[in-house]
């Protein structure tokens, strides 16, 4: 049996985990979500719920990987046969998730080029196009937008160069596709960041986004929203977050925990991960937000028309140096989506390999790659060719409802998988395998795993008792918010 690689150092794993978690969700959902659900407040009850619930499902993810040494399916197997079905869960709740990324990883590779091209003035850049259009109602980030989405060839091009993208790096392996990428990427990325938060902090205006973010009310107080939330719904949209920025209840932690070496301390790392990518969330906040109330006062506060409409008209208002901010944007935001997507599709291929390799047939990584890359790329070309719910298979189309039966995870196909994954799958994947470690498998296993490090777990105490009685109840309460959210 050929051995089974895993990261060549700590630093590897943890710009791999962070990179996994570190994704579209924290620039795009994170800074609206917290601005909309009372600013600070939402912080500090985000990171409440990352303690109560983040650090122990990732502890509990990281420890069942680096046990077993195998990907979702063959690790839930290992400990208890009755939840194998429960790695098939993030199979598939990859799969989905893999449909939509990959789909908006290449309208960020498009935007890219648009700024290239405004750089130099190519007829190729969004100013081009927008010139072309011809249509001075609209801003020029709507003109763009529609037109390259309207454009379903073209959308499934950049989708599919991003399923190649992805592919091609699971196909270097762990060590020599993964690590060596996110090792990379992850330090250029907080570098990124970091640029364009000095340009946009510095905007006249820019105070005003920093107040959405961080005053409590501020939003309802200035008509930016109707009414503040309630607290059941800033609880599970802070829940929802959290586990689809940390990459938690997917398989993803358990995939990439199974190639983590035992002297590795799994508390730390969980911490680190955690903390770094909460920090990136708040700095993206502090990248797109401050810069859509100092230039785009009325675009979009969240989701695929902040990146790409607001964000695009804040660049082309910033004059000479807007393209040259918008590449380094859109090349930062392309790298949080390939960091993510690497590791989901590490997940599928990780249980197909392994078996292969249990049972003798030796690595097939270079086959199981291609054949799942095949399938997300159908996936992503559904998603695409949808036009965000502009063409005549959207959901309730196919299903013959009325439009007065409209609802979220109905409206198009990158609502649909969205729902799927990260309204059902992944809370309720959370949900089962904190009740796993709690009373089936027990509390003791994790410790055990934590301590091969040569470190005590200091924090068992507080893991057994969250484990047991407070994340299953959070996790009840995010899962009935998330089906709350999107189906009423």
């Amino acid at each position: 049996m050929e051995e089974r690689k895993g990261f060549g150092t700590n630093f590897g794993f943890l710009m791999a985990a962070v990179g996994s978690a570190v994704g579209l969700g924290n620039i795009w959902g994170f800074p609206n979500k917290m601005g909309a659900s009372g600013g600070f407040t939402f912080l500090i009850i985000y990171l409440i719920l990352a303690v109560l619930c983040g650090f122990i499902v990732m502890v509990g993810e990281l420890a069942i990987g680096r046990k077993t040494g195998k990907g979702a399916v063959a690790a839930y197997h290992a400990l208890s046969k009755k939840f194998k079905w429960m790695g098939w869960m993030g199979i598939l709740s990859a799969f989905f998730i893999l449909f939509f990324y990959c789909a908006l990883g290449g309208y960020c590779i498009k935007y890219v080029i648009l700024n290239v091209g405004d750089l130099f003035g190519a007829g190729f850049g969004a100013e081009a196009v927008y010139a072309a259009a011809g249509d001075t109602s609209k801003s020029l980030g709507d003109v763009v937008f529609n037109t390259f989405v309207g454009s379903s060839g073209e959308a499934i091009i950049f989708g599919l160069i991003f399923v190649v993208i992805t592919m091609l790096i699971v196909l270097g392996g762990i060590g020599g596709g993964i690590e060596k990428v996110c090792s990379v990427g992850m330090p250029a990325l907080f570098v990124m960041l970091l640029i364009c938060i000095v340009r946009a902090c510095t905007l006249d205006g820019a105070v005003a986004g920093l107040k959405y973010m961080f005053v409590p009310g501020w939003a309802v107080e200035n008509g930016i929203i109707a009414e503040a939330p309630d607290f059941l719904t800033v609880l599970s949209t802070a829940g929802g977050q959290m586990f689809f920025s940390l990459s938690l209840g997917m398989g993803a932690m358990i995939t990439y925990g199974s190639y983590l070496q035992k002297k590795e301390n799994l508390q730390k790392n969980a911490i680190l991960i955690i903390t770094m990518d909460t920090l990136v969330a708040l700095m993206a906040g502090l990248c797109v937000i401050p810069g859509r109330f100092a230039l785009d006062p009325e675009g979009a506060l969240g989701g695929p028309s902040l990146l790409f409409v607001t964000m695009q008209n804040v660049f082309s208002r910033m004059g000479a140096l807007g393209p040259i901010f918008g590449i380094l944007f859109y090349l930062l935001v392309v790298f949080a989506a390939v960091s993510s997507s690497i590791s989901l599709l590490e997940v599928i291929v990780a249980h197909f390999v392994d078996k292969a390799r249990d049972e003798g047939k030796g690595d097939k990584r270079k086959t199981y790659t291609l054949i799942a890359a095949a399938c997300v790329g159908l996936g992503c070309i559904l998603v695409c060719a949808d036009q965000l719910g502009g063409a005549s298979f959207t959901p309730w189309k196919l299903l013959g409802l009325p439009e007065t039966a409209i609802r979220t995870w109905n409206d198009c196909w990158l609502d649909f998988w969205d729902m799927l994954s990260e309204g059902i799958m992944m809370p309720l994947g959370a949900l089962l395998m904190s009740l796993m470690i709690g009373w089936e498998v027990g509390p003791e296993m994790v410790k055990a795993e934590c301590e091969q490090s040569g470190h005590a777990m200091g924090s068992y105490g507080f893991f057994k008792i969250c484990v047991k009685f407070i994340t299953p109840l959070c996790m009840i309460l995010i899962l009935y918010g998330q089906i709350k959210e999107f189906f009423f």
